[in-house]
Order: C-alpha cells, then structure tokens, then sequence
C-alpha cells in the first residue's frame, strides 16, 4: 500500500487508531490495514482492500462528506441510449405521479422497486454500479428501489430538505447503512435546480421529519442551524456523471425555472445486513442479480423491453414514504 492511498484512508476522525496501529510491530499491508479498521471501531465495518472502480481516496470521501460524485461514470453512448429510453418511453410516464413542493409547483417523477431486465435495470444491475456501492456499505447491496426524477422545463417544483432515512426509518430499516446513487441523464446545473447537499451533514444522524406539501421534510431548525456549520454544496453535474450518497445526508433541490429540462435516475441500495424488520411499500431482502456492464448498450438497443409487472411500478396511493409521517404531526401542524 503506497503511503497516498494509506492517507486517503485516514479522515481526520480516524486518527486516533493511528496509536494503536504504529504501536505494534510492522505487518504486511493487509494486516495493518485490518488492525486499523478494529481499532476505530468504523460502522459499518469497511473492507478498504476490496477491490472494485472505486479508489480508496472516493471511499473515504463518502464516509467523511457523506457524497462523492463520480465524473462521467456512465459514456455517452450508455446515456444517450438511457435519455432516449427514458424520454420516449410511455409506460414511464404513465406510471408517473407528482410530489407537491408546498409552494404550489410540484416534481413529476415514477418509481419501481424491482429493476427489471430492460434498461433501467441493466444501469442499476451493472458490476460498476452494484460493486461501488457494495464498496461503500462494506456489506452486499440488494435493490432497494429506483426512480426517474422528472424536472421539466420552468415547471418543475423542488425538493424540500430531507434525508432518505428520515422517513426510510419507518419502513422497519434499523440502521441509515443505505445507499442512493443519482444518475443525471440531463446536465444538472444550479439554474435547473441541481441537487445541493450539506456535506457532512449525515454525522448528524437522524433529523425529525414531517410532511412539507407531499414531501417528508427535515425539522427546518436543524436545516438551518446545520448550515452555519456544514458547506452547501451545488452538485453540478455532466451527463453520465453519478452522485453516490448516504441516506443521513441532508440534501434538496431548487425548481427549475429554466428551459432546461433536468432529469435524472436514482437507483438506491440497502444492505443485506440491513434487512427490515417488518414489511414495507418497498423490499425486503432480495438477492440481486448483477449483469456484465456491457449489457446496457446491449439492451438499450432493443428500447422498451421492460414490462410495468416486471419492475413493479409503485402507484401513488402505495408510496407510504411521507404520507406515514402525518400521524406524527403535532396536532398544531395538521391543520
């Protein structure tokens, strides 16, 4: 292991196993790195020597920042076939419902919870996807649910601050070891309404969230205390370019009054681990099945092959995600 990469390893918080590791004799790179990981007591347990399309550098960033955007991760032929699809497919916008943003506009946007054998799901089945998230909850991923994020043009509305656990929580999910990856198949930039993180945000843990419109919003107290402490990041971002994020993060998005359209496809992964305890509008445990990455051109040729059974669209009247939220309303909110 090159002193570089033993570094990009070590955030700030990690040093204080550093006694522990340089006061034993000098082992060999896997030991040492083995020793390392005991004596911080990371949660999760992380297998820094796993080999996968993430560098050590990326993986230690996610863990210190919570985010880390991976610059054209997908090629423009894999997007293309993805924009395509996605624009063009009828059954995606059938299955499509709105989120009121509380101030009137709304975000369009369609969810499944299986990932099928068409294009969406050969994205959020391919090694490269699947390995680097793996590598980041240290423990086998299984398909949480995706969903394509519709903000057309000067219409679409925005998205209040939240975490993803914040009300994955009550869908029986014990621990916030979830992660969600943000596929932009448009250029997202800040006058579309990009995603914007608070990086670092998720060592907050959980934050108390209630209903904002049809949006599970986070207590706007901590939001605003946490900015005087956390940088507010614009994740601007380039076709094929993916946001991996830990679902304690504290994110959200500004309406897009531009005449751009931004659309993107969020695959999000839970750990094995981390199987619910109870059953929810999305999955339990279900062992998933990852494809050669060279599958997406091969079946985005063929378009729509994925029936609405076979990735399990979820209706609006099932997405229980925010909707749970309001009998924990104080009686002063529901009004």
């Amino acid at each position: 292991m090159e002193l570089d990469d033993f570094v990009a390893i070590c955030p700030a918080q990690w040093f204080r196993g550093l006694v522990f590791l340089f006061a034993k004799p000098p082992q060999d790179d896997i030991q040492i790195v083995k020793d390392l990981g005991r004596s911080m007591l990371l949660p999760p347990p992380i297998d820094l020597m796993k080999k996968g399309p993430l560098t050590p550098r990326q993986i230690a960033a996610y863990h210190q920042d919570g985010f880390i955007i991976a610059r054209r991760f997908f090629d423009r032929q894999e997007m293309a076939l993805l924009s395509r699809s996605a624009h063009e497919d009828r059954a995606l916008d059938q299955h499509s419902f709105s989120r009121d943003d509380g101030t009137g506009a709304s975000v369009r946007l369609s969810l499944w919870n299986h990932p099928g054998d068409g294009i969406y799901g050969m994205f959020a089945r391919c090694h490269k996807l699947v390995d680097s998230v793996e590598q980041l909850l240290g423990d086998e991923a299984y398909h949480y649910h995706s969903k394509m994020i519709m903000k057309d043009a000067r219409v679409g509305g925005a998205w209040a601050w939240h975490q993803d656990y914040g009300y994955w929580y009550q869908n029986g999910v014990l621990t916030p070891n979830l992660c969600s990856v943000s596929i932009a198949v448009d250029a997202a930039t800040k006058e579309n309404g990009c995603l914007q993180v608070l990086k670092g945000s998720h060592a907050m843990g959980r934050v108390d969230h209630i209903l904002s419109g049809d949006q599970a919003g986070a207590d706007m107290e901590r939001v605003n205390e946490a900015m005087k402490h956390y940088e507010l990041v614009d994740c601007v971002m380039k076709p094929g370019d993916a946001l991996f994020f830990h679902s304690n993060l504290l994110h959200a998005s500004a309406r897009n009054d531009s005449d751009k359209p931004r659309w993107s496809m969020i695959c999000c992964y839970n750990a094995k681990g981390n199987n619910p305890y109870k059953e929810a509008h999305h999955p339990r445990y279900t062992p998933l099945k990852k494809v050669p990455d060279a599958m997406i051109k091969k079946v985005g040729a063929k378009r729509f092959s994925d029936a609405a059974s076979s990735v399990a669209f979820l209706e609006v009247r099932k997405d229980a995600s925010a909707t749970s939220l309001k009998k924990k309303l104080p009686a002063r909110t529901r009004a």
